[in-house]
């Protein structure tokens, strides 16, 4: 396809400038043509492109790992933190977050409040919705679970692995590597990181098992870990359940507000999310358990 570009910019500085002209090596933005993709070439036509260069191959961009359902806030409590309430707006926001995030993906439901929101692990999509709650919108989130996909060769169904690398103190490792187990992780590499006194753990894990990782480690290694992950490949998926979540939560048992008396007597239960005075309704997560099952 042909089209003609009306406007050309350079980066100047921290903002931008419009030219006639830009040389080779440079980073431009312009305006003009529509439909453009991640991975296509865009060559000029002037003399039949007899100066034209050769397209380079497209870029072909990895299809996401993690999904999980965005959708309204429907609990009682609506309304009073955000001012981006319902579907319409939900919705035209995840659209548009598609024009210039690539790796994301959303699909509708049979639901028509609630959307199936797919990237590039966890993290990917906390990002997302870290953002969007900070512009103000009220989400209720589903939980994540892994894509699955079929071998075409073998026919088997095979699920995403990741390549993990954590640095920690040495006197750490012990549950670290425990956690990696549990979560049916090959070990690759152990050492130690030059005169930091750091040893360095390398693991390929199930992305099932990334799920929630993060924390645990975090309060395993007293938040001294640097956990570093990215997507290494899909593998046949694991015989057997992998260890999730090994705390239940804590919930209040009818509509009301928090009382200090009330918080003294379940802050031993575990940990609180709520504060003296504020308002909850019946079935609400106030806290974590200390123990398997919900309280």
């Amino acid at each position: 396809k042909t089209g003609r570009i009306s406007r050309l910019f350079v980066f100047d500085n921290l903002g931008q400038k419009e030219v006639d002209e830009a040389a080779a090596g440079e980073i431009i933005m312009f305006a003009g043509m529509d439909n453009i993709e991640i991975g296509d070439t865009l060559i000029t036509n002037e003399q039949a492109g007899a100066n034209a260069a050769e397209p380079l191959p497209p870029i072909a961009v990895e299809q996401p790992t993690v999904r999980m359902t965005i959708g309204v806030n429907k609990s009682p409590l609506a309304g009073r933190e955000g001012k981006f309430l319902t579907s319409r707006m939900i919705r035209d926001r995840l659209y548009k977050e598609l024009d210039r995030n690539v790796a994301l993906n959303v699909e509708e439901t049979e639901s028509a409040d609630r959307y199936m929101v797919s990237g590039r692990g966890q993290l990917h999509l906390t990002v997302l919705i870290e953002t969007m709650r900070r512009e103000g919108f009220e989400l209720e989130i589903g939980p994540p679970s892994v894509i699955y996909v079929e071998n075409e060769e073998t026919g088997k169904t095979e699920e995403p692995w990741e390549s993990v690398e954590v640095r920690v103190p040495q006197e750490y490792v012990g549950g670290v590597v425990d956690l990696f187990n549990q979560r049916k992780g090959e070990l690759q590499d152990m050492g130690m990181e030059g005169d930091e006194g750091l040893s360095i753990v390398k693991y390929l894990v199930p992305t099932r098992g990334m799920l929630g990782l993060r924390s645990a480690m975090l309060t395993a290694t007293r938040g001294t870990a640097i956990i570093d992950s990215v997507f290494d490949a899909y593998k046949p998926c694991i015989k057997g359940d992998i260890q999730g979540r090994d705390k239940g939560s804590l919930l209040a048992f009818s509509d009301g507000t928090v009382t200090s008396f009330g918080m003294e007597g379940a802050q031993t239960r575990g940990k609180l999310m709520v504060n003296a005075n504020d308002d909850v309704y019946k079935g609400m997560i106030i806290g974590t358990h200390q123990r398997p099952g919900d309280l």
